[in-house]
């Protein structure tokens, strides 16, 4: 605990059917900010993936667990139990559950969960204030509905891919998993926003959100430039639709990016590269003649860049409010300092971890009174069954 008050979600119960990513990362979400997150998975299965590595953990003695370090990334903060929901047990005991449950958020394909009698519409007369969120590929409607969903697929569905390259490489997807991630964001705003209706309603709802329909969402400006000109954009590798320079490029040694967002700016860029022959060319003059010619201006930039090293850059325009800086690889971004005063690297411990320790990526929320805590290292598969039965259903 961080010796502050509780999470702003202290009190809150939350039953977590989900695995894959999407569904684990809202999660995790709520249970850093104060949530009871109690993780159901298959006996002797659990979550697909802990087994997706490697890296994996190191256990006390040094060697690989079989708890992935991708696991780690969307799963502290809860509890694990095993049920067999194929078993009269087991169901039994995933009701008595949802009794207590303020919320129930699962990823099985549309239709998969009415066998075990789980469904929604099944539940909402039984259990009229609970909160159900549904995430999927593709959503509970629609022709694709019972298509099995992937964050990759989705990515290339959903247009992202088509706006990500250089123009005349591959389309290509974004280097870690953001439409599971975005689609976790998403489905938590939405059960908060659920929560919040029923304080005044007293009423539960269904939550149906999907990757594909949250893709299409975050692609923001980019899908709002379409429906705005109906011009399908092609792919600028590290350059900007809609701001000129504003993109990668070489200096002498190290690339960095310049981030020139007005005129004003542009100007005093050209002042420090020495360059006033470029500032004063009417090609120039505006952003809207910057991305007219684009390729002419970016070009001379860079001739100019290539003079001096990157440090040389970074620093005579920060100077001035030249907004720009360095590519970093994951190492330069962990040792930032920056980036370490912020604690964006969490340490927990963790019993059956090598050092008795982890290392995770920190809740980036900072709240004044009820700031996220972190509570729980991810758990082992069914770690928690009889801490689980004795909170919630008060079980000796």
């Amino acid at each position: 605990m961080n010796g502050l008050t509780p999470g702003a979600l202290a009190g809150l119960r939350v039953l977590d059917l989900s695995r894959i990513l999407a569904g684990p990362s809202a999660t995790q979400l709520l249970g850093d900010l104060g949530a009871d997150v109690v993780k159901v998975e298959k006996p002797g299965e659990g979550d697909d993936t802990r087994k997706w590595g490697p890296p994996y953990v190191r256990d006390a003695q040094g060697q690989a667990t079989d708890e992935s370090a991708y696991y780690l990334s969307a799963n502290r903060n809860k509890r694990s139990i095993a049920i067999d929901m194929a078993s009269a047990e087991g169901m039994e005991l995933l009701h008595r559950l949802i009794d207590k449950a303020d919320v129930l958020i699962e990823n099985y394909k549309v239709g998969s969960l009415a066998k075990y009698g789980l469904s929604y519409e099944q539940l909402k007369e039984r259990y009229p204030r609970l909160i159900y969120c549904s995430v999927t590929g593709f959503g509970q409607t629609g022709p694709y509905a019972s298509r099995p969903g992937y964050d990759f697929l989705i990515q290339g569905m959903g247009g992202i891919m088509s706006l990500t390259g250089e123009p005349d490489g591959r389309p290509m997807k974004v280097g870690v998993g953001i439409a599971d991630v975005m689609t976790g964001m998403y489905a938590a705003v939405g059960i908060l926003a659920a929560l919040h209706e029923r304080a005044a309603s007293g009423k539960g709802q269904h939550i149906d959100i999907s990757l594909l329909d949250t893709q299409i969402a975050w692609l923001v400006n980019a899908g709002t430039n379409y429906l705005a000109d109906r011009e399908v954009p092609t792919r600028l590798g590290n350059g900007h639709p809609n701001i000129v320079p504003y993109q990668v490029f070489s200096t002498q040694d190290d690339p960095m990016i310049l981030a020139v967002g007005n005129d004003a700016q542009f100007q005093r860029f050209c002042a420090v590269a020495e360059i006033p022959e470029v500032a004063a060319d009417p090609r120039f003059a505006t952003n809207v003649l910057r991305i007219q010619n684009r390729v002419t201006v970016c070009e001379l930039v860079e001739a100019q860049l290539k003079k001096r090293p990157r440090g040389f850059w970074l620093e005579a325009l920060e100077r001035v409010n030249v907004p720009c800086g360095p590519v970093n690889d994951l190492r330069a971004v962990f040792n930032d300092p920056h980036v370490r005063a912020r604690g964006a690297e969490l340490t927990m411990d963790c019993e059956w971890a090598q050092g008795g320790q982890i290392s995770l990526l920190a809740n980036p929320l900072k709240l004044s009174r009820t700031p996220p805590s972190y509570r729980f290292p991810p758990p082992r598969l069914d770690e928690h069954a009889g801490q689980v039965r004795h909170d919630w259903l008060n079980d000796h």
